[in-house]
């Protein structure tokens, strides 16, 4: 009877060692939680998480309670992680997710409800970003209007950083959630974005099924911050850091913010993602550097890429200083606009003015520039634009004041340049258009 005891008890702590070891770190990744938003078609939305090593893991997509599709995958030896691609599935739900982790005769279930699938969207940046919908003007009407988008789910990444590339999220502020004036409207700069939620919202009227919102930004911050190892050093970024400004209140280390905040959303499938800059690094030239030296996007080295330009949005009363203007609504209108003209493909016009003809008339001393759109002149202002007069290799910018305008036509005064104009440079953005007046039908 006691040699009975023994083995029996034996037996009773490898099944018990053998229940704990299989339930160890079985769990979705950081970010796949109840109310989330999947990716639509024609991708496949990306399901993973982690578990005990070599285990089998079979993911099962239900509706109604009703299995519409099952995956089944194993658990890798060397990172204890497991990931599912699912077919891809029209916009709609919801739906339950559903995995089982089997190790034997072991089995575990983990289940997230009420997921949809429909566009995801990726927003980061600075403090521009950062600022949330109690932040904005019109705060109290926009906190109250959320009863119409109820599918449209919000998460913010915690502001987080790591000297390494971490695999999942360490945190986060707000799970996915349904958006309530009190999560939209949390407190100044914490969550959830501003220009996130109302760039989502404008996306939902227009294309009427699920959006998925993921915030992920940190105020004063360089964009060495959030590049990766691998795309400061293609870009010759010398590794001393970055230059030093009054405007820097977070992390500057290189790639801090990537490897935190970034890169453990990488396996996310993502429709696209819209970034604020702000002012940290510098309005002359990051501009021109963000469309390639272009001077415009979309272009033929970034095909897919959109612009909106906010400097004309100026806020010099704003309580939280001049460079947070609370016009986010108009910021996330125009990026909805380039939204649906990029990633969309619709026709529509989403971006202001651009000179399509610069014409010298040398002869009554002026540039004439031709538009592509109509164009408003808001004041006449001689500081804006200047022009490089140039001899035996030497060029000075000199003033260009307006002279005339029409519809689509500037002329500029070159008055002032007595040998050859080789160039044309604008400075300030006085010149626009009402974005929403133009809308293509």
């Amino acid at each position: 009877m006691i040699a009975s005891g023994i083995v029996l008890g034996l037996v009773l702590r490898l099944f018990l060692q053998a229940h704990v070891s299989a339930d160890v770190g079985f769990r979705f990744a950081s970010y796949i939680d109840d109310y989330m938003v999947l990716q639509r078609e024609p991708a496949g939305a990306v399901i993973w998480g982690y578990g005990a090593p070599r285990a089998t893991v079979t993911v099962t997509l239900c509706r109604e309670q009703e299995p519409i599709m099952k995956k089944v995958t194993s658990v890798k030896a060397d990172s204890n992680t497991w990931t599912v691609v699912l077919d891809p599935m029209k916009p709609g739900g919801p739906y339950e997710v559903m995995a089982q982790q089997s190790l034997g005769r072991i089995n575990f279930t983990l289940r997230v409800h009420d997921v949809l699938f429909g566009d995801v969207w990726l927003c980061s940046g600075q403090s521009n970003m950062k600022m949330t919908v109690s932040q904005v003007f019109n705060a109290t009407g926009e906190l109250s209007n959320t009863t119409a988008y109820q599918s449209v789910r919000i998460l913010s990444v915690s502001s987080t950083q790591a000297q390494q590339e971490l695999e999942d999220l360490t945190k986060v502020d707000l799970r996915w959630s349904k958006p309530t004036s009190k999560n939209l409207g949390h407190g100044n700069f914490t969550y959830m974005s501003a220009v996130c939620w109302l760039f989502g919202r404008f996306l939902y009227d227009t294309l009427r099924y699920p959006v998925g919102l993921l915030s992920s930004s940190w105020s004063g911050t360089p964009i060495e911050a959030w590049s990766s190892k691998r795309s400061l050093e293609a870009c010759g970024v010398p590794r001393s850091g970055s230059m030093p400004s009054d405007l820097q209140t977070g992390p500057s280390a290189h790639s801090v913010l990537w490897n935190a905040m970034i890169h453990p959303l990488r396996n996310m499938t993502l429709k696209g993602v819209i970034w604020y800059q702000a002012l940290n690094d510098g309005l002359s030239q990051i501009r021109w550097h963000q469309t390639a030296d272009f001077g415009y996007v979309p272009n033929q080295r970034m095909p897919n890429t959109f612009m909106a330009v906010s400097v004309d949005l100026c806020d010099r009363n704003s309580p939280f200083g001049s460079i947070h203007p609370r016009d986010k609504q108009t910021v996330a209108y125009r990026l909805h606009l380039g939204a649906r003209a990029l990633a969309y493909g619709e026709k529509l016009i989403f971006q202001g003015p651009l000179p399509q003809k610069i014409e010298l008339l040398a002869d009554k001393g002026l540039l004439n520039l031709t538009y592509s759109q109509p164009i408003k002149v808001q004041r006449r202002d001689d500081k804006i634009f200047e022009v490089a007069c140039c001899s035996d290799r030497q060029c000075e910018w000199l003033p260009a004041p307006m002279d005339t305008f029409s519809t689509q036509t500037l002329a500029l005064s070159i008055t002032s340049c007595h040998d050859s104009p080789a160039a044309l440079r604008q400075w300030k953005l006085r010149i626009g258009r009402d974005f929403k007046a133009v809308e293509a039908d």
